[in-house]
């Protein structure tokens, strides 16, 4: 039976969904994949000016790095990793963020033998099998800074400056820092217990996810998105008040820095942020939306971590600080700037070929401008001057240089004003000087 008309359509129609991308991943791409090149070339400048050095550490990871390190109990480990076996037999997974890997990186090189702190940035995508929404997707881009090393109070402050600085240039404005510190070993446990007592009064209340969370991860259940639990986590303990005395002096000296700078920062006794390593300060950014009766946008997070070097296996402690930053989230906010990378330059030139003598010395041409770094635009593949100009006046690029058999015999081009329509035919050996005298 011969196939109809709408059979045909709706087999060309599954073809096309077997041929998209895996949902919560995309294709960047024209303007978009230079929005994002242009953030990390400036949030890159910024970090190089407070002197940060580049790193960049594995896609893949063995998959204990973060299940010892993120924690058991968290949706990161339980939910949302990517996981593989290899034929070899290891289990790997796609990095759901970079601290871990970084400081897998700090003690396999031996950093701590270097002058203290080290200081990196980072630039690249991470993968969390979450719900996509806006904003969010299961392959998004993070630019993280990071200091290792040196537990003073002045580090935390520094990658906050340095975070804050970058959001700022790249046009978010009213910056507003949620803050809280949940101590250190000396006086964490103190709070954990208070807090799981707490708890167990209102486990008759608490859904289901976070009864689970009680066993595994208190800590986890002041960051719960369920609205029972945000209604008794208002009346919760809070963990400044069980900071030991070392805590309460490096909190209050970060939030010094903090008020030097003029950096505005609210108190935020729930936040503990989501992932097990995390010790002393935490903190969250949030910027407008720039749509009117939108809540401000989270677009940045991090703190303190000086236990995670243990964690993944270290000998001893490294103390440590971190700021990271939803690059996918910037790029799409109303506010961003559109930064345009350095390399990105509007071509002024159409180059056009006619006949196969030019088309074959056209790429030296082509090779003569590229070295003088003067952009061009072209269509190599077509003959037809007509098609070619057509393409030049699309474009609106205001000359193009015409290279036919004539030219290619004389070792000339012909210049082409597109708007006056006027033309000077000029010698390769002096066409960069007469492209320099061009408006």
């Amino acid at each position: 039976m011969p196939k109809t008309k709408k059979t045909a359509q709706k087999n060309t129609k599954n073809k096309n969904a077997e041929l998209a991308s895996p949902k919560g991943m995309r294709d960047i791409m024209n303007e978009q994949y230079y929005a994002f090149q242009g953030f990390f070339e400036k949030a890159q400048e910024v970090a190089l000016y407070y002197g940060f050095k580049p790193i960049e550490t594995p896609i893949l990871e063995h998959e204990e790095i973060f299940t010892s390190s993120i924690g058991e109990g968290t949706d990161i480990v339980d939910k949302e990793m990517y996981n593989l076996k290899t034929k070899g037999g290891d289990h790997l997974a796609l990095r759901p963020e970079h601290t871990a890997p970084l400081m897998r990186s700090y003690i396999e090189h031996g950093m701590q033998s270097m002058p203290q702190p080290v200081m990196f940035y980072q630039y690249g995508p991470v993968f969390r099998h979450d719900k996509p929404q806006r904003g969010r997707y299961r392959q998004f881009w993070q630019f993280d800074l990071d200091s290792l090393g040196n537990d003073k109070s002045i580090m935390d402050a520094l990658v906050i400056k340095v975070g804050m600085s970058v959001l700022e240039e790249a046009g978010a404005q009213n910056l507003s820092i949620d803050i809280n510190s949940i101590g250190d070993k000396e006086c964490r446990n103190g709070y954990i217990k208070e807090l799981t007592s707490y708890y167990r009064k209102h486990i008759s209340s608490l859904p289901a996810i976070d009864r689970e969370r009680l066993k595994t991860n208190p800590l986890r259940i002041l960051d719960s998105k369920e609205e029972k639990t945000k209604e008794i986590n208002e009346q919760a303990p809070d963990s400044i008040s069980f900071l030991c005395p070392s805590c309460k002096k490096h909190f209050k000296e970060v939030l010094e820095y903090l008020e030097e700078m003029g950096i505005n920062y609210n108190l935020n006794k729930n936040l503990v942020r989501g992932l097990s390593y995390y010790t002393r300060t935490v903190f969250e950014v949030y910027a407008e939306s720039g749509e009117e009766g939108d809540l401000p946008m989270q677009i940045a997070s991090g703190g303190r971590y000086d236990y995670l070097a243990r964690q993944i296996g270290g000998k001893k402690d490294v103390p440590a600080v971190g700021f990271s930053m939803g690059v996918d989230r910037i790029v799409e906010a109303k506010w961003y700037k559109k930064l345009s990378p350095r390399i990105l330059k509007k071509p002024k030139i159409y180059f056009i070929q006619l006949g196969s003598e030019a088309k074959l010395k056209s790429l030296n041409v082509i090779e003569i401008l590229r070295k003088a770094h003067i952009p061009i635009a072209q269509s190599l593949s077509r003959d037809s001057l007509g098609s070619q100009l057509a393409i030049a006046e699309k474009l609106a690029i205001p000359y193009a240089i015409i290279f036919g058999v004539k030219e290619a015999l004389d070792n000339s081009v012909i210049v082409r004003d597109m708007g006056s329509r006027s033309q000077d035919t000029v010698k390769l050996n002096k066409l960069l000087e007469y492209l320099k005298e061009l408006k």
